[in-house]
């Protein structure tokens, strides 16, 4: 009502509308906020999508100040219903659009041999060097500095009196200096002078920027089945013009569109929107000829909705147009599509199954034969057309060529020929006084009043009828890389590996059909080396990440030349480097000639694969065959042949030791993992790719750069922290903490400042356990990655090179090196955290987390559920500790309220925050979460937690947390309390009640910081 009061003094005869972030625009009186979280991006994609898209699909690329959004337009707006903004889940209608912390504004550092442009952003003030405000170099100073960016034509509104033009001399100082101290490092750290020039660390910084812009245009092509190649480019935002054509040959795409309005296009795109009014309803049916009627009949009632609302608006009949969607999905996935109704003249003769088929078989890479199409939800949305922004064309171009305005020395990073390594004269064009037809060569420079367009060398330019910029993309003279490390190139190549690893995890995740992994996201994907050692992996969950490059130097030691290309083993068993058994990891060789040149691998947690209780997640399991199907080494495909038979025998295999059954699942685990095979065939298509760019010798070479350059990192940290502690040169750090069995881990890290290297030695550590709480050697691995990249604190790379300044000890025999027969299941979910929170006590960087994953399993002879549930995360030094997260070694989602209901003989009571389960402190703990799940028929309840008897410490004079607690609420009011570990069969009306953990507090209380909302 508030907001409303603005708007009263405005004519009633005029019609004020908002932007949504689904693209459309929305009356006054129905807007809420919640609906335009994306609204300036929104403006942005209908601006291109109507003036660019001529048939060819279009890649949007907005570049701003603080961050870079891209999407996609193939003559459809693409929406999704779920996204993460500022780390809040918003649920609601919106285009795709993704955003990298990449803008005009992002800070450019130099740490540890990595050029790195953002995440951190100058913003506006104090903003960049050239702003005179005592800012920090940002990628506007690089094109500043390089000559892309004109200081002559912009207003003189910087400096602390904002009277001032930018600063073009400070800009040049600061990369001077810059230049200096990088060059002072490479001799330090390699012995020989590297004399780079300012203009070449300048253009280092802005192709690193463009490589990480490059990422996400990835993910909306490459990963989801686009040929980038096959789209055009439309560029716009504040910076979008001088990164539009480095960003399009770095994809191969061969044309960029840039409108005449392109800095203000999402301002422009507002005024092309329409209003548009959506209307739906649930349905839960299945696609079928007996139910066509009622949902046609449904669709016209909602229509009928939808149209009466644009018509109170003003709308007449012949401005509003109809689209109907169905949500499809198949049914027992969780994947749903919206699907436009057909064109009942057109190829699918409008019926929507055989629309979804073709949508899904693209999407996901295959489809599902035996399975009926469910319509979760109809939906009609409505479009009165209300655009009255017309194009106007400008005069056309006579025969004379265009005269430039002026000239500038601009380095375009040539790196052969007579002008290597120098700046060129270049011209410099008005866009206002460019015509219709003008053509311009690269290399050249483009000015408008809201944006500026850089032209490179070999690109051709032209203006359309509207006073448009379209370029074509020509051939560039490749700049020569040498296995030499260059740190510019190791950036990028940084870069490259990370994407590798990031497009398999969203191909595992789009064709994989399992809720565990294409809905919670318990999967992780990497790339390693010849002997298995760890290059990148995505972000995805840390308890994987030390244990995959196990399991795959496990396998490379062990089949030797008895593997051969093309074929993809599978495995689980602790022994070969497996967390515990229902993460399954899928490894293929990448060969080049004869040879495996680099492994690529995906692991993934299937919700069932046999044991004592359905989900595989057994409270009492006593040894390892009781927890599943165990598969040292199976090649799952040979001679292009996936050896179903053989793989379902090892599933099903449990069932013949008593009181164990196979795998309750068995499709679904066939399915996902198909979708592994298919996403480490990414992977290598990927890297074939890499090579043929650069070379087999380049990109190896590049690859042991960047496992140096990570252990340069964490040497670089051990001494920061020994000093920062006071630590004698060779001293010890100490902690320790205890399972709720009492079971104790006791770690001694050493620090050798000289060598600076560290000892983690874990003597003391209780022994194997009869139980499961024991962890294989890997998982131990994982927490020590984990927690050296954590205790890193600015961007490397995550890889096997954050080891090897490290020794790690670990007794034969404890709890963090059982037999192979031993009961490991919760290991890899509870006692990893364990370790992980005493390493971070140790080395001082964090209170305890909520130090377990509150696993909860159901099900009964036909199916079986998993779910890991969140808790507090520990607070340190400067910073409360979230609340309802998971922390640490996982960091998987739950599965939607609406999902769990639907798919599964369940009703969710209550989840929320457990409100002052944190521990206090100068700064607060973050509060565990309470989920209450009531069974709906007979089903076997399991839990397996931690920190039902031991509180998560404070730390530094902070509080300890609130323990969690189980209890069973049975359907005639009793309540029984279940402890940490139990697994019961819970009637029709039981209820189980999970309250987590909270985090430990940090600092002492009688210093409060004001606790932020959370």
């Amino acid at each position: 009502q508030d907001f409303s009061k603005g708007f009263e003094d405005i004519d009633k005869n005029t019609a004020v509308s908002f932007m949504k972030s689904d693209g459309g625009l929305s009356p006054v009186d129905n807007f809420r906020g919640s609906s335009s979280i994306l609204s300036g991006p929104a403006g942005g994609v209908v601006g291109y999508a109507r003036t660019t898209f001529t048939g060819e699909p279009v890649i949007g690329f907005d570049m701003g100040g603080t961050s870079t959004d891209v999407s996609r337009f193939d003559g459809h707006y693409e929406q999704v219903y779920e996204t993460v903004t500022a780390g809040v889940t918003i649920q609601a209608p919106q285009l795709d659009i993704n955003t990298v912390a990449a803008g005009g504004g992002s800070l450019l550092t130099f740490e540890s041999g990595l050029f790195l442009a953002g995440p951190e952003s100058a913003g506006a003030h104090p903003g960049p060097v050239c702003y005179r405000k005592g800012g920090r170099l940002a990628i506007t100073d690089a094109n500043l500095f390089l000559g892309r960016l004109l200081p002559d034509f912009f207003p003189k509104i910087f400096g602390p009196k904002e009277n001032e033009g930018l600063d073009r001399d400070a800009v040049a100082k600061a990369f001077t200096e810059l230049t200096e101290e990088i060059n002072n490092w490479y001799k330090k750290k390699h012995g020989e002078a590297k004399q780079y020039t300012p203009e070449q660390v300048a253009f280092g910084f802005i192709s690193v920027a463009n490589e990480s812009m490059c990422r996400p245009i990835r993910a909306l092509t490459e990963a989801r089945g686009y040929d980038p190649s096959k789209h055009v480019l439309a560029c716009f935002g504040g910076a979008g013009g001088q990164h539009a054509c480095a960003i399009a040959r770095s994809l191969g795409m061969r044309k960029v569109f840039i409108h005449r309005f392109a800095g203000i296009l999402s301002a422009y795109g507002l005024g092309l929107a329409d209003v548009v009014e959506e209307t739906q309803e649930a349905c839960a049916m299945v696609y079928k000829e007996e139910n066509l009627s009622y949902l046609e009949e449904r669709i016209a009632a909602l229509q009928e909705i939808a149209i009466k609302k644009l018509k109170q608006s003003g709308f007449a009949d012949a401005n509003i147009e109809i689209e109907p969607y169905f949500d499809m999905r198949y049914d027992g996935t969780d994947t749903v599509l919206r699907t436009q109704r057909p064109d009942k003249d057109g190829k699918y003769q409008g019926d929507y199954s055989k629309a979804f088929a073709v949508d899904y078989q693209r999407e996901y890479g295959f489809t599902i034969a035996d399975r009926s199409i469910m319509v979760d939800n109809i939906r009609v949305r409505a479009i009165g057309k209300s655009s009255t922004i017309k194009r106007i064309p400008i005069a056309k171009a006579d025969d004379k060529e265009p005269e430039p305005l002026t000239h500038e020395m601009v380095y375009w990073g040539d790196d052969s020929g007579e002008d290597a390594g120098k700046r060129r004269k270049s011209p410099v064009y008005d866009l206002a006084h460019l015509k219709a037809d003008h053509k311009i060569s690269g290399p050249a420079i483009i000015i408008d009043k809201t944006s500026t367009i850089v032209v490179l060398p070999n690109c051709t330019a032209r203006i359309t009828e509207y006073g448009d910029v379209k370029i074509k993309m020509g051939t560039e003279n490749q700049r020569k890389i040498g296995t030499k490390l260059d740190t510019i190139t190791l950036s990028l190549f940084n870069n490259r590996f990370m994407s590798i690893a990031e497009q398999m995890g969203r191909t595992l995740q789009r064709t994989s059909i399992s809720t565990n992994i294409k809905e919670r996201l318990d999967f992780s994907c990497a790339l390693f080396d010849p002997d298995g050692g760890l290059v990148a992996n995505a972000p995805h969950l840390p308890v994987h990440l030390g244990a995959m490059q196990d399991a795959v130097s496990w396998q490379v030691r062990n089949l030797g030349k008895d593997w051969r290309e093309g074929e993809v083993i599978v495995s689980n068993h602790p022994c070969a480097g497996g967390s515990h058994l229902p993460d399954i990891t899928v490894i293929t060789p990448v060969y080049s000639g004869n040879s495996p040149v680099f492994y690529v691998a995906s692991r993934g947690h299937h919700a069932d694969i046999g044991g004592i209780s359905p989900g595989s997640m057994p409270p009492f399991s006593k040894n390892l065959s009781e927890e599943g199907a165990c598969i040292k080494s199976f090649k799952l495909v040979v001679d292009g042949q996936f050896q179903e038979k053989g793989i379902t025998e090892l599933l099903m295999l449990p069932s013949k030791t008593e009181g164990c059954s196979g795998s309750r699942n068995l499709r679904d685990n066939l399915s996902d993992l198909k979708a592994q095979i298919a996403a480490n065939q990414k992977g290598i298509n990927l890297v074939g790719e890499l090579i043929s760019e650069y070379s087999l010798e380049v990109v190896q070479a590049y690859m042991h750069h960047v496992q140096a350059n990570a252990e340069e990192a964490v040497r670089e940290m051990l001494v920061d922290l020994s000093e920062k502690y006071g630590l004698e040169e060779v001293d010890s750090l100490h902690a320790e903490d205890f399972l709720d069995d009492g079971s104790k881990i006791r770690l001694s890290i050493k620090i050798n400042r000289k060598k600076r290297s560290a000892t983690f030695d874990f003597s003391g550590t209780g022994p194997q356990l009869y139980g499961n709480l024991n962890a294989p050697r890997a998982v131990t691995m994982s927490a020590v990655i984990y927690s050296l990249r954590c205790l890193v604190k600015r961007e490397i790379p995550l890889n096997q090179g954050c080891l090897r300044p490290v020794k790690i000890i670990i007794p034969k025999g404890s709890l963090l090196d059982p037999s192979d027969e031993a009961a490991v299941v919760g290991g890899n979910v509870l006692t990893s955290q364990r370790v992980t929170d005493v390493i971070l006590t140790a080395f001082r960087a964090c209170a305890c987390s909520q130090g377990c994953m509150n696993n909860f399993t159901f099900g009964d002879a036909q199916m079986g559920y998993y779910e890991t549930i969140a808790g507090g995360a520990g607070a340190g030094n400067g910073w409360h500790g979230e609340s309802g997260v998971h922390s640490h070694m996982t960091n998987t989602r739950i599965t939607d309220a609406e999902t769990l209901e639907r798919k599964y003989p369940v009703m969710l009571r209550e989840f929320g925050l457990r409100a002052g389960s944190g521990g206090s402190g100068r700064w607060r703990g973050g509060d565990g979460v309470v989920r209450e799940v009531q069974a709906l028929r007979p089903l076997s309840f399991g839990i397996l937690s931690e920190r039902r008897a031991f509180e998560p410490l404070g730390l530094a004079g902070g509080g300890p947390a609130q323990r969690g607690e189980n209890l069973l609420i049975k359907h005639d009011g009793r309540v029984i309390n279940l402890g940490g570990k139990n697994a019961i069969l819970a009637q029709p009306g039981d209820r189980i009640r999970i309250s987590s953990p909270g985090g430990g507090g940090y600092g002492h209380i009688d210093n409060t910081a004001p606790r932020h909302l959370q």
